[in-house]
């Protein structure tokens, strides 16, 4: 059984652990509505970039001047995992979640005799799956001295992806993030990059202008051939704002419960601490008593 100092100890310890589980509560929900209006901010505008770039799909499917961006190698052999998770842990199951995501497509593609690639921002990610998938890592990306995510980052990300597969390293190329629904609800999501998949992006066409015609000047491949690129870039800073508002949301949810068990701990410490000094102060009387009487 411990003793009274030991008890004193471990209540002062706990108290000064609660604190700073607070402080870092209070420091993630002031981030967290930052965060979350960046994110909401950034899905009208990628929302309507896959929009568009759906219709000029539509209206080139069938044309040889195609961008590969678009069509893809036409081989489904070599995939490459883009998996963007947080820089610091923390944050509840935020990381794993994502990990999981992807470890599972993964897994899958490699059962189906697929060549699996992955390509790893955010350190946390990297951590984790490194531990089966040390091997098929092939490059990885830290933002962990960004103190606020801009559009250069991701597009710096875009146009390495562009470079690799131009390189002829991949065939196809799926991003793994986690969609930011509320602050205890964050969705692990994967989005196809290349060959590009708007339709998953777009948002739902009315019956009013589903039969517009549109004209392109100067033309539809060459318009593809900018707007794919950039399409990439929006869906990765997308990714990247929905991840930070998840990680203060993930966050701030866990420094609670932290706080709250800290709390507890310390109540059953405290009744602890109290019991055994009153056993202890019993225990003195009942022999000064004995001594007293035995004279």
């Amino acid at each position: 059984m411990p003793s009274l100092k030991d008890l004193k100890n471990r209540i002062a310890s706990v108290k000064a652990t609660q604190k700073i589980t607070k402080a870092m509560k209070m420091v993630a929900a002031a981030k967290l509505r930052r965060a979350q209006e960046a994110a909401e901010a950034a899905r009208p505008y990628s929302e309507r970039m896959g929009a568009v770039l759906d219709n000029i799909v539509h209206a080139i499917s069938d044309s040889d001047d195609a961008p590969l961006l678009m069509t893809g190698t036409g081989q489904d052999k070599v995939h490459l995992l883009v998996v963007c998770s947080a820089e610091r842990g923390l944050c509840g199951g935020f990381n794993s979640q994502i990990a999981r995501f992807a470890r599972d497509h993964a897994r899958r593609l490699l059962a189906e005799g697929k060549t699996v690639k992955i390509f790893t921002v955010g350190k946390k990610g990297y951590d984790i799956l490194r531990r089966e998938f040390a091997s098929l890592i092939v490059e990885r990306k830290e933002l962990r001295d960004v103190k606020r995510v801009g559009f250069e980052n991701a597009d710096s990300i875009g146009k390495r992806l562009i470079e690799m597969f131009e390189a002829g390293e991949f065939d196809v190329c799926t991003l793994f993030y986690s969609e930011f629904k509320s602050v205890i609800s964050q969705v692990p999501t994967a989005l196809q990059l290349i060959p590009a998949s708007p339709a998953a992006t777009a948002p739902v066409v009315d019956a009013e202008h589903a039969n517009a015609v549109y004209e392109y000047e100067p033309d539809a491949a060459s318009i593809l051939a900018d707007l794919i690129p950039r399409n990439m870039s929006v869906q990765i800073f997308r990714a990247l704002l929905e991840n930070v508002a998840g990680e203060m949301g993930a966050k701030m949810s866990a420094m609670d419960n932290a706080t709250r068990n800290a709390g507890e701990m310390i109540n059953k410490l405290t009744l602890s601490y109290n019991r055994q000094r009153q056993a202890q102060i019993t225990k003195e009387l009942i022999e000064i008593i004995s001594g007293a009487e035995a004279l």
